[in-house]
């Protein structure tokens, strides 16, 4: 009989905590089915991106983190000794702390880079967000939730700051190239001069689109679709000549050369019609009406032609090639059809004979 007794305490005092874990569970995972349809109909009617990107960061650890609720009801209400109810509440929380501080990063990470491509400039939207910027956001997360976790262990931070502080400087001793690269990385991500979908081109001659900028370099993507690969440090000590600030609209040049027999202005005028055609058409993907199209002497009196300049606005850097393109095209066919001559270079030879005197 007593036996009996002690067998069904036993075995309740197993079921007890066992009911409790698979009821939370089925709880949460039916507060959670609600609560996801509920951001998903606000997300719907949202528009921005921040509610799905708070759902995708939280879809799936919110299962953990309806376990270890579980496991916590579970292991309170059981019989097991204080000491190991305690550890076992602890490691729960430093799971609970870690998974939180995860979900955090990655969101402030991908708010970072959808708020930062929203910049708009113009009208137009602007990349500027690098990988080092999501990734200096997802640190200061991660650093806060390391704090919150060593204080929630009730381990003092004194003693890790000053071994830091000690180790810190033979580390930035051992790593000053790495060091230097990466707060160069800050200081061209912070000062806005170079940027993430900007064309730039380098005093070294390299030249393309920015393509990121991480912790160690900046990567530029060339016309010719290939990647070149620049330190932080060296970009920060070079000249940059960037081709999308203040503003993206540039100038295209076409040069025109022309016999000495014409006279410059009908040449001008010419150059100037082609162009406001071109412009009429609408058919040339960049070239702008704003400000109107110029046309100026220069560089003037060649060795052989007179050399003109046609000076066309275009929206950006690169749509300067195929205007110039279609523009010569449209001038040499209106040359040809006006008989205006486009001389081929030449030079005079002249030959002094000497005669000779016989004595």
């Amino acid at each position: 009989m007593l036996s009996s007794y002690l067998s069904d305490s036993r075995l309740l005092s197993i079921a007890i905590p066992v009911g409790l874990f698979v009821g939370v569970v089925l709880l949460g995972l039916v507060i959670r089915g609600m609560l996801f349809r509920a951001l998903e109909a606000w997300s719907k009617r949202s528009t921005t991106r921040f509610d799905d990107l708070l759902i995708q960061s939280i879809r799936r650890p919110f299962i953990l983190w309806i376990v270890i609720l579980a496991l916590l009801i579970a292991t309170r209400s059981s019989e097991m000794p204080p000491r190991i109810t305690d550890l076992v509440s602890k490691a729960l929380l430093v799971l609970w702390v870690i998974s939180l501080t995860l979900v955090a990063s990655k969101l402030a990470g991908a708010l970072v880079g959808y708020y930062g491509n929203r910049v708009t400039d113009g009208g137009t939207t602007t990349h500027q967000v690098t990988t080092l910027s999501q990734s200096i956001a997802s640190l200061i997360i991660g650093a806060i939730g390391v704090l919150i976790l060593l204080d929630s262990l009730q381990i003092s931070i004194t003693p890790i700051l000053t071994a830091l502080g000690v180790g810190g400087l033979a580390v930035a001793l051992a790593l000053q190239d790495t060091l230097s690269n990466l707060f160069a990385g800050f200081y061209v991500t912070i000062a806005g001069q170079v940027r993430v979908g900007d064309y730039v081109k380098l005093d070294g001659g390299q030249e393309g689109f920015v393509s990121d900028i991480n912790w160690r370099s900046t990567t530029i993507r060339a016309l010719a679709n290939n990647l070149i690969v620049v330190p932080n440090a060296k970009l920060a000590q070079a000249i940059v000549t960037n081709f999308y600030l203040p503003e993206r609209r540039t100038s295209a040049l076409v040069q025109v050369g022309v016999s000495y027999d014409n006279d410059p202005d009908d040449i001008e005028r010419v150059l100037l019609e082609e162009a406001n055609t071109a412009i009429a058409d609408g058919n040339i993907k960049g070239l702008l009406a704003d400000p109107p199209p110029i046309v100026r002497f220069n560089p003037g009196f060649g060795a052989s032609s007179l050399d003109f300049t046609l000076i066309c606005q275009v929206a950006e850097f690169t749509d300067q090639f195929l205007v110039q393109h279609e523009m010569r095209k449209r001038i040499f066919k209106r040359f040809r059809r006006d008989g205006i001559e486009i001389p081929y270079p030449t030079q005079s030879l002249y030959v002094k004979e000497q005669q000779q005197h016989q004595a």
